[in-house]
């Protein structure tokens, strides 16, 4: 069975503790492209914030395991 987590600045990301999810706070792009490449293989949802998403997608990351990815309004 795999996990949730979610990347994005402190203030956003946790309360996502409370349901269980593997929270990975990133200030900045370079944190958040940081927090997901050390994430664990078990992981197959990732929640980020718009700001995450975008560094995660402009930083062109590999994709070893098959991950599904949500951005957070």
């Amino acid at each position: 069975m795999g996990h949730a987590a979610v990347i994005g600045p402190e203030h956003r990301v946790a309360g996502w503790s409370l349901a269980g999810v593997l929270v990975r706070p990133a200030a900045t792009p370079a944190e958040a492209v940081a927090a997901w490449a050390v994430l664990p293989d078990d992981v197959v949802l990732v929640l980020l914030t718009p700001q995450a998403a975008a560094a995660v997608e402009a930083a062109d990351t590999p994709r070893t395991t098959p991950r599904l990815r949500a951005v957070l309004p």
